[in-house]
């Protein structure tokens, strides 16, 4: 497998520069004209790509078009050879990402002359490997889609009616989660589009532990609703020791949380299952197995749910190896002894342990920690050392006063790096300075409202929140490159009273993972929340044709005069 994660088109004679990030699962594609600006008759990008060992390129579809005389659009998905992108970056997710060798990508220019005919350009082309595991044998990271509020979904299995079709695919309540039996004609298809590799990861893990007599397995959950989770943890019987969060509404009767416990103690026997709070919440979702012939560990943002893996935005990461394991085993034994802040937070596992990777700088906390070795001052004080961008997604941000957020309005009033974010809701007294200006920081809540044609009308995603991540990327693109991620909302309940795991990692093709997970998400709702809040949505969207009239500009212009767009523009590319 190449190691490469950032790949440059070399076509000299091509008037604009391409350079391939590598995702999990995806690709950011950022293009950037090599001097002085495009002219007046560039109306964006075709994209094509071939897939490893393949012999034809496919065109990337585009939902607009260009209107005819009439101002009419074409409402169905064109090529972009016909349709070109009018953005300097996007995002890809090939269909089969994960076949073994390099894609290879094909961006065009695209001009049209007075008639509306369109001609191409020097291409450049570029090919990168984008093998699912991050770095195999030792570190993975792994996303849901989080998307069932889109157009994909509505394509797919939406139908006529997206929530009705929701509703068919995942229970209305979480308590329901046990017994729920989802009708749609397209299920099982429909779970593996929507959880992603992040799913299938888990549960492949599982799989193995349960035919793997000689594995033990240590799990600690917030929700725990999903029916194939809880299965497979029966499956093992009294080799499982598990801890299930107790707090509100999962320590009330009826909650599937409480089914779970009963089911897991028929199987595993009631010293091996434990209800649990900590300070407030027993917040973690974890799992680590321990075998003599196969050690790995899972942490990270997502739910063992069905929101968790199907609705929300999520990210689990596999560790493997004696480090990790031991690290994860120890923290859950600290656990299961001391089940109070006080005590769990004199524990070692309390304080930052580094992660034997070899090649990655890795190492990883749980919370609750003493006031005397919190960590969030640190963190804040990290973010305001940034020399080149700050992207973050994290959920939550709207009920989480204090230092993280004082630190990211500092740097957007300073205005000197370039900055995208996202939370699941509105953040009050926080503005977020990004390429087109200085808007709000984006929630996710009544997105569907005044979708413009060629939209269709999209699912609501129903109750509960939609983006889940808790990370923030530091410098993505310099030697200092970090993310910190996991269950860990970044507020001072995560820090000093729930059960909490936190990772910090230094490490340039980690970082560019989460930092296309950052932009993916944010410009997927961005679009979405500008329909829903504006006070004259458009009826139609179309593709801007060259400027032909006085008073018009090309597509293209503002890249050039916001200096905003301008270091978006360049950041990347």
């Amino acid at each position: 497998m190449s190691t490469a994660f950032q790949i440059t088109g070399t076509n000299s004679a091509a008037l604009f520069t391409l350079k391939l990030h590598r995702g999990e699962g995806m690709v950011l594609l950022a293009m950037n004209w090599k001097a002085g600006t495009p002219s007046k008759d560039f109306v964006g990008f075709a994209i094509e790509y071939q897939e490893p060992g393949g012999n034809r390129f496919y065109s990337l579809k585009n939902r607009i078009g260009f209107p005819d005389s009439s101002g009419n659009v074409n409402p169905k998905q064109l090529s972009t050879r016909l349709s070109p992108i009018q953005k300097f970056r996007w995002v890809h997710f090939p269909r089969f990402a994960d076949l073994p060798g390099a894609f290879v990508y094909r961006v065009t220019p695209v001009f049209m002359n007075s008639f509306d005919e369109l001609s191409y350009g020097e291409f450049q082309e570029a090919a990168i490997e984008l093998h699912r595991e991050t770095y195999p044998g030792q570190l993975n990271v792994t996303l849901t889609r989080g998307f069932v509020v889109s157009q994909a979904f509505v394509d797919r299995y939406g139908g006529d009616d997206p929530d009705q079709a929701l509703a068919t695919l995942l229970p209305a309540k979480a308590d329901q989660g046990l017994s729920f039996t989802p009708t749609h004609p397209k299920a099982a298809e429909a779970f593996d589009w929507m959880g992603f590799e992040a799913r299938r990861a888990i549960l492949d893990l599982l799989d193995q532990a349960i035919a793997d007599p000689l594995a033990q397995v240590r799990v600690v959950a917030y929700d725990l609703n999903e029916p194939e989770i809880v299965t497979r943890l029966e499956h093992l019987g009294n080799r499982l020791k598990v801890i299930i969060d107790d707090s509100d509404d999962h320590g009330k009767p009826a909650s599937a949380e409480n089914v779970a416990e009963q089911r897991l103690i028929a199987s595993a026997g009631p010293a091996n299952v434990k209800r649990q709070s900590m300070g407030g919440l027993q917040h973690n979702k974890t799992i680590v197995i321990d075998s003599p012939t196969f050690k790995a560990a899972v942490c990270g943002s997502t739910n063992l749910s069905w929101r968790g893996f199907f609705v929300q935005n999520n990210n689990a990461v596999i560790l493997q190896g004696d480090s990790a394991v031991r690290l994860l085993l120890d923290a859950f034994d600290n656990y299961w002894k001391h089940e109070t802040p006080g005590t769990f937070g004199k524990t070692a596992s309390a304080v930052w342990n580094p992660i034997d990777l070899p090649g990655i700088d890795a190492q990883i906390a749980f919370s609750p920690h003493l006031k005397k070795n919190a960590l969030i001052p640190a963190i804040a004080d990290d973010m305001a050392s940034t020399t080149s961008s700050l992207l973050f997604s994290l959920a939550f941000l709207y009920m989480t006063p204090g230092a993280i957020k004082d630190a990211i309005k500092q740097l957007q009033e300073e205005n000197r790096i370039f900055s995208y974010g996202i939370s699941d809701a509105r953040v009050k007294g926080l503005e977020l300075t990004k390429p087109d200006g200085t808007v709000s920081v984006i929630g996710t809540a009544a997105l569907r409202k005044n979708l413009p044609e060629p939209f269709k009308t999209e699912t609501s995603g129903g109750r509960g929140a939609l983006m889940h991540h808790k990370f923030v990327v530091i410098d993505f693109d310099q030697p200092s490159a970090r993310v910190y991620l996991g269950s860990f909302n970044f507020s001072a309940a995560a820090d000093t009273s729930n059960g909490e795991n936190l990772l910090l990692i230094r490490d340039r093709r980690i970082a560019t993972a989460y930092m296309i997970e950052a932009l993916r998400i944010f410009d997927h709702y961005h679009f979405r929340v500008v329909q829903a809040e504006a006070t004259k949505a458009r009826k139609k969207l179309h593709l801007i044709k060259p400027p032909r009239q006085t008073g018009e500009v090309a597509w293209w212009e503002e890249d050039y005069l916001n200096a905003l767009k301008i270091r978006d523009r360049e950041l990347f590319a």
